[in-house]
């Protein structure tokens, strides 16, 4: 005999006036309770099938993004990181000229061009210097320079191909399977969210039988992991939908940039359709005190460099960002003229865009300093322990029907 498919137990036997007491009072309460019944059994497929297919590729995507949370600190247990020297007080509040980094960093690699200028909003006086052969050298050719944004001296490399961070990075964003692997992983997120709203509707009897969150420990092994699976769930409930939703949002960003770039980027830049490319002769300084004109409330985040993939043959792109702890990721891309250095046009980003860089912060969990990344640390791990106790669950089901086909 089967167990509940809710609880793991087995039903009691009925006597015979407690059959009788059970039977429904009308044909109606009998449909009721027949398509409540029907309804919970479709729920619960759809909950073991969505789970079955991307629980293998959300524990692979846990286990990857947990290192990540604590992105500064794993170059710093690895030796990667790179911080700025100390310098004396005297020149504690020096600062380089944008073009005096830029200059710095080239020199470490001849023959190369400049893709981007970046500034991490962590640490706003280590430039990161993208370089390469052509400027439209994919980024996984590239070569980065981290830069004294007070002194203009070349610290490093950061960490690149073959390092600890960039397989696990790889690993969470693409599978090293480029857009086609990205886009895999947002359908593995979706699963996720259909197996997530699934599995609470089906908890919901149990739920209202017994109180939320209940582990009965002095049941059966199987039993007492089918209770944690539930109520870890239902803790993680609302973290899982938040950072689940946002990943697949973001797996999304090659085809809503490509988009963008289709739509809008093209229209700011018609007048220059058809012109030569030009060189870059403009201060890179000059085209970013044009970009704080546009947008004085905004702070630079990173510059596109003419020929790159956000900019054109013709431009700087400086994308300016908020200043505020979620809307350090919201850009505003100003085009700046590569040869006159005076501006071309400055639009919002649209509303596609706007998803896509508001949802980062949530998935990431860095826009609250080491007490968030705890938080977000300490769920994706008990969003761990949901899949391995889900996946146990379904591994022990034969044992479990041996054991009822016994009684």
């Amino acid at each position: 005999m089967r167990g509940n498919f809710l609880t793991g137990e087995r039903p009691a036997k009925l006597t015979p006036s407690a059959q009788a007491s059970s039977q429904p009072t009308s044909g109606d309460d009998h449909r009721k309770r027949g398509m409540s019944q029907r309804s919970l059994r479709i729920w619960s497929i759809v909950h073991r099938w969505t789970s079955l297919i991307c629980t293998a590729f959300m524990l692979l995507l846990c286990l990857t993004g947990l290192p990540l949370v604590f992105d500064h600190e794993l170059d710093v247990v690895l030796g990667d990181a790179i911080e700025a020297p100390e310098l004396p007080a005297s020149q504690a509040n020096a600062r380089a000229t944008y073009d005096q980094i830029l200059a710095a960093a080239l020199k470490k690699h001849p023959g190369h061009v400049p893709q981007y200028m970046i500034w991490e909003p962590d640490e706003p006086l280590l430039p990161v210097i993208v370089t390469a052969p052509r400027a439209d050298t994919p980024p996984d050719d590239t070569l980065s320079t981290v830069v004294d944004g007070r002194t203009a001296q070349a610290l490093g490399l950061p960490p690149g191909k073959g390092s600890l961070k960039f397989v696990l990075l790889k690993l969470h964003v693409d599978m090293f399977a480029g857009l086609a692997g990205k886009l895999f992983l947002g359908a593995m997120g979706v699963m996720f969210l259909a197996a997530v709203v699934s599995g609470v509707v089906v908890y919901m009897p149990f739920w209202r039988k017994v109180g939320l969150g209940r582990v009965r420990l002095k049941k059966k092994r199987r039993i007492v992991w089918l209770d944690w699976h539930n109520a870890l769930g239902m803790l993680t409930l609302v973290w899982a939908i938040i950072v689940g939703g946002t990943g697949s949002i973001n797996t999304l960003a090659d085809l809503l940039l490509e988009a963008w770039r289709n739509d809008q980027l093209a229209q700011m830049l018609a007048p220059y359709q058809g012109k030569p490319p030009v060189i870059a002769s403009a201060s890179v300084d000059d085209a970013v005190k044009v970009a704080r004109g546009v947008a004085p409330d905004m702070i630079p985040s990173f510059v596109a460099f003419p020929g790159t993939r956000f900019s054109s043959p013709h431009h700087y792109t400086v994308f300016m960002r908020g200043d505020g702890i979620l809307t350090t990721r919201m850009l505003r891309p100003v085009l700046i003229d590569a040869s006159t250095g005076t501006l071309t046009d400055s639009r919002e980003l649209p509303w596609y865009l706007k998803l896509l860089l508001g949802s980062q912060p949530l998935h990431f969990g860095d826009f609250g300093g080491m007490p968030l990344k705890i938080f977000w640390a300490a769920f994706d791990v008990l969003t761990i322990v949901v899949l391995g106790s889900g996946l146990y669950l379904w591994l022990t089901r034969h044992n479990k029907r041996k054991r009822g086909a016994s009684a």
